[in-house]
């Protein structure tokens, strides 16, 4: 059985509800009182898996420390530096609580976020040719994608496993072939728990059946913990990566690895910096790394801004992991159902989405095209300036996830092949050209904690009033530069 990580604890309220209310209540109250900037700004922010949103207290927290203490380097012991150590400890104690994590058997590692993470994991993992390969899913954030080229440095093979149907995710049979492995070996798998494309949430219980296997598995849980329970502890991945941003908003360029104390002491660092070495020695030539994360944590913390994780996970903590889950749920499923009833005149749909049409094991991610009178899909490039006129902030593009992409849109492995051989000046719109596809990518719609049902309704009435029964005019857009 798939663990339901969609059920809640309905006994968690969000912060600050009036008594004798739901929870509708209780995240009104929120959004006025926290993100009350989004309504007097009249925007529509439907970008949540780009970047979360800081809660006003979040960035009244930061500059209360900051204008009441004095904070020094922490690679140090002053007056300035101790409590600086001290709030950085702290902060991983924090994370490693947020995550269900024992730290008996994890560790955090501080990085400028999850993309940084990954490297740390790909530039110290011990690939090697029919002993240690990668394996990834297609649906995987280009920041999972670029350990291949760790691997392929090391003559270790990369493997992808497909997606399948419609709803765009992966089949069991699929993983457990794969996770047989070539020849009897086995190595790094890595999948996001939750797709920054589709939505679609995968099994955590694939952990546990790669572990046993043999495999350390890398969790992508970027676009999964803004709105869902971290449960490391049960889950036991090898190696999590997050970037604290897409949680709660602030502070930006922090994330984390959190690594099992035993598959980090696997990585084998190709340099040394400030801050990772116990003793080193210029003349001799020879260094020794500090134990645990010390040894990956290069040059000095960005000590002002770790300690506002801790914050950011109070803030969350304080409305409910839970509670947000269900508000995000209960929108997605209403955005949805929007998107379906939206027609042409004729009765041709005016939306084309991309995975999952239910909110059942997806989270508040939605991936989309815009159809016009004729069926033909809308040049992402009307959309993203339309929207922006209406003060609508979503994503346009392929949003970093080309395996997910090929697959939304069928482009086939050959075609593919053919078009990277080619070596010539090709501009964007020549890629375009020979893939054979209408437009550069889709529209991704996502809500979080501060969304509410008069943004989700704002979108569909932007979307009907904008598109029905229309052909948009793609003239004076701005050239392609890359996706």
């Amino acid at each position: 059985m798939t663990e339901n990580i969609t059920e809640t604890d309905s006994r968690h309220l969000p912060w600050d509800q009036p008594a004798g209310t739901g929870d509708r209540d209780g995240f009104a109250h929120i959004r006025a009182v926290e993100y009350g900037y989004l309504d007097e700004t009249r925007h529509i922010y439907l970008d949540h898996t780009g970047a979360g949103l800081p809660a006003r207290r979040q960035l009244r927290a930061q500059s209360e420390r900051l204008t009441g203490g004095v904070f020094g380097n922490p690679h140090t012991d002053s007056p300035a530096s101790t409590p600086t150590t001290a709030l950085v400890d702290e902060a991983r104690e924090r994370v490693l609580r947020f995550a269900d994590a024992d730290p008996a058997e994890y560790t955090v590692v501080f990085t400028a976020n999850a993309t940084a993470a990954c490297r740390l994991v790909g530039e110290g993992y011990p690939f090697r040719r029919r002993r240690a390969e990668l394996l990834l899913t297609l649906d995987n954030h280009n920041s999972v994608n670029g350990l291949r080229e760790f691997a392929r440095a090391r003559r270790a093979p990369t493997t992808y496993i497909p997606l399948a149907g419609p709803e765009m995710r992966v089949d069991e049979e699929e993983v457990a072939r794969a996770l047989r492995g070539r020849r009897g070996g086995r190595g790094l798998f890595a999948f996001p728990a939750q797709s920054n494309f589709s939505g679609v949430r995968h099994p955590p219980e694939w952990i546990a059946r790669a572990r046993e296997r043999g495999w350390h598995v890398l969790l992508d849980a970027a676009a999964f913990a803004a709105a869902n329970p971290l449960r490391l502890s049960r889950w036991g991945p090898d190696f999590t990566v997050l970037s604290w941003y897409k949680v709660f908003g602030y502070p930006t360029g922090v994330g984390c690895l959190i690594a099992r104390k035993s598959s980090l002491a696997l990585l084998r660092r190709p340099w040394f910096s400030g801050g990772t070495i116990q003793v080193v020695s210029a003349l001799g030539r020879w260094h020794r790394l500090a134990e645990g994360a010390a040894a990956f944590e290069d040059g000095t913390l960005d000590f002002h801004a770790i300690p506002e994780v801790r914050t950011g996970l109070d803030w969350i903590e304080s409305v409910g992991v839970e509670a947000v889950h269900d508000h995000v749920a209960r929108l997605t499923a209403r955005l949805l159902s929007g998107l379906a009833r939206l027609r042409h005149g004729d009765g041709r749909p005016l939306i084309r989405l991309y995975g999952p049409r239910t909110t059942a094991r997806r989270g508040g991610t939605v991936a989309l095209n815009v159809l016009d009178a004729r069926g033909l899909v809308v040049d992402e490039r009307i959309v993203a300036r339309d929207s922006s006129a209406a003060g609508i902030s979503l994503r346009t593009g392929c949003f970093c996830n080309p395996g997910a992409g090929e697959a939304a849109f069928g482009i086939g492995a050959e075609a593919l092949r053919r078009t990277g051989r080619d070596r010539g000046a090709l501009t964007m719109e020549d890629y375009l050209s020979r893939l054979g596809l209408p437009s550069a990518g889709a529209i991704r719609v996502s809500v979080g904690l501060p969304s509410n049902t008069g943004d989700v309704d704002a979108l569909l009435r932007f979307l009907e009033r904008t598109y029905r029964d229309r052909t948009p005019s793609p003239h004076g857009l701005a050239p392609r530069d890359g996706c």
